[in-house]
């Protein structure tokens, strides 16, 4: 049929031969259940879409998040949304990239053409899955079968399987010299604490920041505070044993809550002579994005919410927190627009502007992600 047809159609012939491809993911087959991994079927690409082999993966506390039903995503589903790996084949029309481009998938898209890609202040694309928890391709359907049934993508890009398929809008091509293994961070964790510092606060030289939460996300606000000039970074986490690394990276104090008699905002101030100057808060609990807020400078101090706020639950505040003066503000992936950003940002790796791999504590074979998620859990 393909030899038949390959002088009628105007597009590359081997378009129409593209296959179902059969390999392994870990599908989550329902809540508060580890992953199974399973052979699945991977469709072709479809209208501008691009199927890509995945090589690096990086576990994200926003998938725990699904799986503990924090945030709301439909069953069974193929999660992961941190990546790096190298494109296998597209679908008629994709002309971005091509077979054998190295490229990294992006649950932030960019169209170009909504009002969030078209405001030089908004990054947040219309065509993201972000907060719909439809879990769907944009023409509504899967590219995911397993055992007969359809699995559900996560975020546009699902990448806890050896094969995926986003939307043109969904990927960037990057330096073919890039190690995989690396750079896949730059797929979400770095590039979301990282620009949270230097994209949405706009942290400026000489200036006071707290970081709530030292995990990977919170570890890259502490670089990119670093980067843009603060003289004072200051560390907050449960876990003491993280306050080495955030030292290493550029943290200048390290605080314990547990440590502490009185309430963590309260000792921010008092270390501070009335409240630092940016203050982000990196875990994703509503107790502490108020002491988030509450521990900047009443008057100009700017808070940004990066962790990502636990569904079903709302935050009860003091007004006058805000009445004074003070920002709050939420950051998405940095504040990057994230098909022109990803490629400068692999390069200013590549020119060793940036470290990653102090970010990167383990490194497993993925038919073990259970055991990477326990890490997760942990604290390690």
């Amino acid at each position: 049929l393909c030899g038949d047809l390959k002088m009628q159609v105007p597009f590359p012939f081997s378009l129409l031969c593209l296959q179902v491809i059969k390999c392994k993911a870990a599908v989550l087959w329902e809540a508060n259940k580890p992953f199974s991994i399973e052979e699945v079927e991977v469709a072709p690409p479809k209208e501008h879409e691009v199927r890509i082999k995945i090589v690096a993966t990086g576990i994200c506390r926003s998938d725990d998040h699904v799986i503990t039903g924090a945030l709301d995503m439909p069953f069974p589903i193929i999660l992961g949304h941190e990546a790096a790996g190298v494109v296998e084949s597209v679908g008629q029309g994709v002309t971005l990239v091509k077979p054998g481009d190295k490229v990294i998938p992006l649950f932030v898209p960019q169209c170009g053409e909504c009002k969030g890609c078209l405001n030089t202040k908004g990054n947040l694309c219309s065509k993201t899955d972000l907060g719909t928890s439809a879990g769907l391709m944009p023409d509504g359907t899967t590219r995911f079968t397993c055992k007969g049934k359809a699995i559900y993508h996560f975020l546009g890009t699902s990448t806890f399987t050896e094969y995926t398929v986003v939307h043109e809008s969904a990927v960037a091509k990057i330096d073919s010299a890039a190690p995989l293994e690396k750079v896949c961070l730059i797929g979400c964790g770095f590039s979301t604490g990282y620009g949270a510092a230097l994209q949405t606060a706009k942290v400026e030289p000489g200036s006071s920041c707290a970081i709530f939460g030292l995990g990977g996300v919170g570890l890259s606000v502490v670089m990119g505070c670093k980067a843009a000039g603060a003289s004072r970074i200051i560390a907050v986490d449960i876990n003491s044993d993280k306050f080495a690394k955030a030292k290493e990276l550029g943290a200048t104090d390290c605080i314990n809550p547990k440590d502490c008699n009185k309430p963590i905002h309260e000792v921010l101030m008092e270390m501070t002579g009335g409240g630092v100057d940016y203050s982000f808060e990196v875990i994703g609990r509503t107790d502490t994005m108020t002491a988030a807020l509450a521990c900047c400078h009443y008057n100009y101090g700017v808070s940004v919410i990066v962790g990502v706020p636990p569904a079903a639950q709302n935050i009860i505040f003091d007004p006058m927190l805000l009445f004074t003066g003070r920002s709050w503000k939420g950051s998405i992936f940095g504040g990057w627009k994230s098909k022109d950003a990803v490629p400068k940002l692999v390069a200013d790796y590549m020119k060793k502007k940036f470290v990653l791999d102090p970010l990167i504590t383990h490194t497993l074979p993925w038919t073990k992600i259970n055991e990477g998620f326990d890490l997760l859990r942990t604290g390690k």
